[in-house]
């Protein structure tokens, strides 16, 4: 690469990076509850973070793939679509996605669940087309009684930074084929640390075609989308 691309590679990367981060505010007066305010689907978003629970903080990827989504309607139009996120956390994309017209089942562990129903119902209530569901989902367990394969059939599975160093990520990629019908879209978007990162990613390409769509060196982030092979 010559010095002139490099150059307006690190341009586009700050600009792009620039605008996410842009997507998030905080209040102007000091309230009796704390929460990070963010603009998405054409609406303000309050999301309560929980400082006891790593789950339950928003991470710079969400916002990532909440951006991708909101920026681009036309290509990737939500509406009725049936949705599954996995490690939702806080709640930001599933409220984003149930904003923008999809039928979204959230899920993540049980200690995360009382947090991520709060943010969801707080900005979903009376706002969206389809009324989004919180259950619990714990990678790899249970996963064709609670989601079999006949009847659990989604348009895109949505995952934000559920890989980093924990010890469940052959679970995690079980949870992916489980869930991935032949039709089914992937959107991920990870943060890379350190190496268990890069071999997820490596174990991951042996079962789905994967194609990068953004990649920001200046947060780390790359955001895939995936397909069964």
């Amino acid at each position: 690469m010559d010095q002139d691309q490099h150059d307006e590679d690190v341009s586009a990367d700050a600009e792009l990076a620039a605008a996410i981060m842009k997507r998030h505010f905080r209040p102007s007066l000091i309230k009796t509850e704390a929460w990070e305010g963010y603009e998405f689907a054409d609406k303000e978003i309050k999301i309560t973070e929980s400082t006891d629970c790593y789950g339950a903080v928003l991470w710079p990827s969400a916002m990532v793939l909440c951006h991708f989504l909101d920026s681009h309607r036309d290509q990737y139009n939500l509406l009725d679509k049936k949705i599954i996120e996995l490690g939702a956390g806080t709640g930001l994309v599933t409220i984003v996605t149930s904003l923008l017209g999809a039928q979204v089942t959230s899920t993540d562990l049980p200690d995360v669940l009382a947090n991520l129903r709060h943010n969801v119902n707080r900005n979903t209530r009376g706002r969206c087309r389809h009324e989004p569901q919180v259950t619990e989902l714990i990678w790899g367990q249970q996963l064709e009684e609670r989601f079999p394969r006949y009847t659990c059939q989604y348009d895109y599975i949505l995952a934000a930074d559920v890989v980093y160093g924990h010890p469940y990520l052959q679970e995690l990629l079980e949870t992916f084929i489980h869930l991935c019908s032949d039709h089914t879209v992937i959107l991920w978007a990870m943060r890379f640390r350190l190496d268990p990162e890069n071999r997820f990613v490596h174990t991951f390409q042996e079962h789905f075609h994967l194609e990068e769509l953004y990649d920001l060196p200046s947060l780390s982030i790359k955001l895939y989308r995936a397909h069964k092979r």
